[in-house]
């Protein structure tokens, strides 16, 4: 290639564009597919082009991370309350994760410090903070919330269930056999018929309810 088609070429070329080919890829053939080679490939370039925006493999895999955080971030600032920007906080980043389950490993592994990330942060204790909850506390809630939701959507997906699965570890017997246990027949089927994944609706609520009590 010369060095004129080259710059052509690359005239477009933005962290950005590099991150959702990544994550476009990722989600079709999974994280071994990711290379920067590969990725060159994807947007027409060369491969070492991509090192004017993304420093290596590792700052890529952690502009993955940050790209699924973005997209869960909700307006805090709009919110009515605390409590309801940090519920709409933890839906989204679960609806987002389970958009994206060849990720999910990054996101358990990875600390994904970046700039962007830490300006998310920000924004959310910035919401907790102008609620009136200290600062330490405010960041312990913030982690809470979001261990709580990456390790939810873990589990889902190490054990293959889809977006849409509920949360029970029974539901993949049709008709389960709990003659002898009868107490436990009967809070699954109760579960069944509450809707999508109510044990994550539940604990989100118990969790943001004890916040308020300590």
């Amino acid at each position: 290639m010369s060095p004129k088609r080259a710059r052509g070429q690359n005239a477009g070329l933005t962290r950005q564009a590099i991150l959702q080919a990544a994550l476009a890829l990722a989600d079709r053939e999974g994280l071994k597919a990711l290379s920067m080679r590969r990725i060159g490939q994807e947007l027409g370039v060369e491969a070492m082009s991509l090192y004017q925006h993304v420093a290596g493999k590792d700052a890529l895999l952690d502009g993955l991370v940050e790209q699924l955080f973005t997209q869960a971030a909700p307006p805090l600032a709009e919110a009515a309350s605390w409590q309801e920007g940090l519920r709409e906080y933890a839906c989204t980043l679960m609806r987002v994760l389970l958009a994206h389950p060849n990720v999910i490993p990054l996101v358990v592994g990875r600390p994904a410090i970046t700039p962007q990330n830490l300006h998310l942060m920000e924004d959310a204790l910035h919401m907790l903070r102008a609620a009136g909850v200290p600062l330490e506390r405010a960041l312990d809630m913030l982690y809470a919330v979001t261990g709580f939701v990456v390790g939810h959507v873990a589990i889902l997906a190490a054990s293959g269930r889809d977006r849409h699965a509920p949360g029970n570890r029974l539901e993949a017997i049709p008709d389960p056999d709990l003659r002898e246990t009868p107490l436990l027949a009967e809070a699954t089927r109760a579960q069944r018929s509450s809707g999508p994944d109510p044990r994550f609706g539940f604990a989100l609520e118990a969790m943001l309810r004890g916040f308020d009590t300590i």
